[in-house]
This record gives structure tokens, sequence and C-alpha cells, in this order.
């Protein structure tokens, strides 16, 4: 869906700053920086798992949880909850008490009131995923809970009544103004984390959704940190310091590393937020990233793969960053990237043993270790499956075909499953001798364009023709969702540390909403459900490895890499430690001298 690109001003009237504005004009402490991927829109029911949305979304609403932002390893802490939930002794059911006196950011919707936070406010926010009004691809992770009667609400909605808010339900209802409890239908130990996912399932408030109507995606509003100011959709979104955020104080606990422990004395016993401006460009293309960094124009830079050997030569700051006070900063991510295969479509899906071949043979023919190399300037770890570092279910030391890169073995498979090159033309025919071109979409950045190379190379040379089709990153989700795409490729981000999330984009169940291919395979689906109920531990790793297995001999993902972030920090930057899984962590950072 393209994006509509007009400025929206936010309830104070705020205006739109010129470009080459810097940190102290006028004494507003502004943080710049940059995304490579416009957002999807600002209301959480309908994301659509856009990490750029949710990243925002996070830092105007809140969730009854966070993270600690120095603690490694990390652990949940209080938000908008007074403390971490009451849990049952079967793991079932989590009651939330709310801090009275948390209020919305002030809007139209409210009508001159201060609107408190309270814990129907949650209520609500869930249930909206459940709305087929609002079309939620995220809905399949509040499903897993399968909290008792919110399905049959969602049920009845599809059967065209509109959907009862008003409704008590057994799986989510308030018991007072300032506690809701979540009753789960069975055991799921890793739920919790949910909760600590404002970007998703931060409080927004019935009044603003019914004011809005269709619109609520331009008019995101919450208890945050900071609110919506100027935003000009797909190049510009500027947050502004909510006048009605209650401030909290810094009580974090650090990590072992001198960085973080400088950090913690440095926030201790501060008032959040910090900064009162942030400005995020829209700028997909690296050179222009890169370029507004060095000119100053931003102060963080997530730093593009093609420019680490200029700017991290050997694994080290460059000395012309050095000498300017450029900081670094290296993580392992949590995180995948990856290509899908359409298990419907005639042409790659299916179980069949040819199918099977044809999308192994693919695999096997790309090469990952030159994509590491020449496209992400070494900035990345093979990846063997799809659970990332740092997350339940990742072992270092399993070894599978996933990362294999063999032509040889990729034209064996085709020969022997049928796929010929019947006419001489130099390209192969499917076993029954029809054409066979493959479709990879595609965005038309810096980046898509060097993996296209990548991949034309790899198919080219086992004979598999290829067409890229071009589009937005806004459109191809929207086709994605439609089925409309053979192969696809991106990155998934952990939000929590729990592995089995990225054994759900396998999951039949969560076909259209996180399993992308729509792959469904009932051996997997069992060992999915199993691992899911069980705590952490050697029985649920076991199962966890079965699930790997077999999304490595069926290949309905192509797994590439998990990325390596280098972080580049101008002088002026203080406090930026980057969270594993963190989103809403702009509140603890600051610009220019923060004494």
């Amino acid at each position: 869906m393209p994006l509509r690109r007009r400025e929206l001003i936010g309830a104070a009237g705020a205006a739109a700053w010129p470009a080459g504005a810097t940190a102290a004009d006028d004494g507003v402490r502004t943080l710049r920086l940059a995304f490579n991927s416009p957002e999807s829109g600002l209301d959480p029911a309908q994301a659509n798992s856009s990490h750029y949305s949710a990243k925002l979304l996070s830092q105007i609403l809140e969730a009854p949880l966070s993270f600690d932002y120095l603690a490694r390893p990390v652990r949940l802490v209080p938000a908008t909850a007074v403390a971490l939930p009451e849990v049952s002794a079967d793991g079932r059911r989590f009651t939330f008490r709310l801090r009275p006196g948390i209020y919305f950011s002030d809007d139209p919707a409210f009508r001159g009131t201060r609107r408190e936070l309270v814990a129907q406010d949650f209520v609500y926010s869930l249930k909206r995923f459940f709305d087929p009004r609002w079309k939620s691809s995220d809905l399949y992770l509040l499903e897993a809970g399968k909290m008792p009667g919110l399905a049959a609400l969602r049920e009845r909605a599809l059967k065209g009544q509109p959907f009862d808010y008003d409704t008590e339900t057994e799986g989510l209802r308030a018991v007072d103004r300032h506690t809701f409890v979540v009753q789960l239908g069975e055991s799921n130990p890793r739920f919790i984390y949910n909760f600590a996912t404002p970007g998703l399932f931060g409080a927004v408030a019935r009044e603003v959704v019914e004011f809005y109507g269709d619109d609520i995606g331009a008019h995101p509003v919450g208890t945050g940190a900071f609110r919506l100011g100027a935003w000009r959709r797909g190049a510009r979104i500027e947050l502004l310091r909510s006048p009605s955020h209650r401030g909290t104080r810094y009580e974090g606990q650090p990590a072992d590393q001198p960085e973080a422990r400088a950090i913690a004395a440095q926030l201790a016993g501060r008032t959040l937020p910090l900064l009162d401006r942030i400005v995020v460009d829209i700028v997909e293309e690296a050179q222009p990233r890169w370029l507004a960094f060095l000119n100053g124009q931003h102060d963080l830079l997530e730093l593009p793969s093609q420019f680490a050997p200029m700017a991290v030569p050997g694994g080290r700051l460059a000395p012309f960053l050095a000498r300017r006070g450029v900081r670094l900063q290296r993580a392992l991510q949590p995180d995948i990237t990856m290509n899908y295969f359409n298990m419907e479509d005639p042409l790659v899906g299916g179980y069949t043993a040819e199918k099977v071949a044809l999308r192994r043979a693919i695999a096997l023919a790309y090469d990952g270790a030159r994509e590491i190399a020449q496209v992400r300037g070494g900035l990345a770890l093979p990846a063997q499956s799809p659970v990332p570092p740092f997350t339940s279910g990742y072992d270092p030391g399993y070894r599978s075909e996933m990362d294999e890169h063999s032509r040889p073995k990729a034209r064996a498979l085709l020969d022997l499953y049928g796929y010929l090159d019947r006419d001489g033309d130099g390209w192969r025919e499917t076993p029954d001798g029809q054409p066979l071109v493959l479709r990879m979409a595609t965005q038309s950045d810096q980046l898509s364009r060097s993996l296209n190379e990548l991949w034309k190379r790899a198919l080219d040379a086992v004979g598999l023709r290829v067409v890229f089709e071009v589009s937005t990153w806004p459109e191809l989700l929207k086709k994605s969702r439609t089925n409309s795409l053979m192969i696809w490729g991106y990155a998934w981000s952990a939000a929590s540390p729990d592995g089995g999330f990225f054994l759900g984009i396998a999951y039949g169940p969560n076909a259209t909403e996180s399993n992308d291919s729509r792959f469904a395979l009932p051996a997997f689906d069992r060992l999915f459900e199993r691992q899911s109920r069980l705590p952490d531990g050697p029985e649920r790793d076991a199962l966890m490895r079965q699930a790997k297995d077999l999304l490595v001999a069926y290949m309905p993902y192509k797994v590439h890499n998990h990325r390596i972030m280098v972080d580049l920090l101008q002088p002026r930057v203080r406090h930026h430690w980057r969270h594993p899984f963190m989103r809403d962590y702009w509140q603890f950072l600051d610009v220019g001298d923060s004494r």
C-alpha cells in the first residue's frame, strides 16, 4: 500500500525544524538518526511486525514491563506496572497491578481532560488484535496463549457481528481500576515477554481509537516518554518529549562491561527522558546515510556494511573517525536474514521430493560466505538454523546444510529430480518440461541490488533463470500478506530471549501472520507446540533441535546469517548501549554535555 506523504502536527502544534538544525538549537536537546526503511504506520495492531514502526511506537506507548537497559544477562523490570506480575502456581495466570497517576499525552480525543492509564486500557488494547477490522498480522503472538473467550469473540466478529469489546472474558479482564488478569489456556512459560514489547502491546486509549477511526495509524497517543510531533510519511518522523510523562528515575543495574558501568554511573538518579526531541530521517540508500553522519547531520549510524572496510578496517575504528571523537560499539544481533519460499506457489512450493530438491538446490547454489565477505563487510556470522544467538534453543555447535554452499551438489539434485535443460537454451525446465522462472521480490536500494547480484550469479551457475520484482517495503509487506510473492528476503529481529518465536515463523497456524512461507507440516507443528509448553532446559532444546532439522530438510526458508551491528556515535551522544531486545531505550540517551 503506497504511503501518503503528508505532515501531521501533534496536539501541541509542533512546527517543522530546518534540516540543518543542530542538537543545540534554541537549547532543545535533539537526537538525529536515520532508518534505512520507512515505517509502515503507527498503530500497534496494524504495524505488521515492522521493526521500524515498533521502534517508534516503543517511544510513544508503554507496556506493563520493560527490560533493564544495561543489565546482562537481560532481565525484566516493571514499566507501568508496580512490580513484575503475580504468577499462579501453574504458570497460567498473570496478575498485573499498574501504578496510579500515569497519564496519556494530551489529545483532542480526551476533550480537554487528563486521561489516566487504567487496567481496562490494556484489556482493550490487547483485544484489538483479535478484532478482524484491524487485520493484525501479529495476532498469533496472543493466540499462542489460548486465552479463554478471546477466540470466541473473534469468531463471532468474523461472522459479521461487530467485535464485542465490552464482554468480559476469562482470558483477559480488569478486576479493578489498576489491576488486570491474563489467564492462559495452557502453559506458555515465555508468554510474559509479550508484556515487555510496547511497540506491539503498549496501551492505547479506546477514546483515541474511536475518535480517529481508520486513521488511527496516524495518531499514536500513549503514556510514553515521547509523543508524535511532525511526520512526513516515509521521509521524516519527529518525536517530542511528552509534557504529560511522569518522568522516571533511573535505577537499573549495569552489565560487567566497563562502558556499561560508566553509563550506569552517569544515569544514576537522573530523571528520564533526557532528550527534548528526536528526529528520524528515512534514508534508504546507504551512501547518503554514511555521508549525513560524516557531515554531522546524524548523531547515530548503524554502519552500512559496504562502508565497514573504510570505517572499521581490520575491525578497528578508522583513525580519521577516531580523531573526530567518533566512538564505535559492536554487537552480535539476535536476528536472522533469510529468504522464504512460498510453499503454496506451484513452482517452488510443495512437499514432494522434487519440490524439496528444487528449494535445497537453490539454497546450495547460494554463496553465503561471499555475502558476508563482500556485501556485509564481514559483519555477520553464518546461520545454521532460524534460531539466533542470545535466544533459547540457539546452539553454537549445531551444524546443518543451511549454511552449505555446493553448486555441484545443487546441479546433481536438479539433474536427479528432472530439472533439465531440454531445449538447449542454457536454462533448466521443470520435470514436466514447462518453463522454470524464479521470481524473487526485492527492494531497489544498493544493499538489495548487491544481494540480487549474488543470487543471479549463483542461480545462473546451476542453470536456473531468475527475475527480480522490485517494489517498496510497504508494498512488499502487503503482497506477502496476500500470498502474491514466490520468494522474498528480509530480516527478523528478536524482541525477547525466546528462540521459539523463530520456529513460529514456520508454524502452520501462523500462516498469513509470521509464517510468510505458509509452511504447513504436521510433524513440525507438533514439535513446535510441545516445545512451547516446556520451560527452558534440555528437554525443550532437544525438541527445538528436531524442529530445526525439519526446517533444514524441507527448506521453506533459506536462512543466511546473524548480523553484527556496528554503531558509530558522534562525540556528543551519551549513554548509548545497544540492548539485544529492548526497543524503548531512547529515553536513556542524551546529547551534548550530560552533566
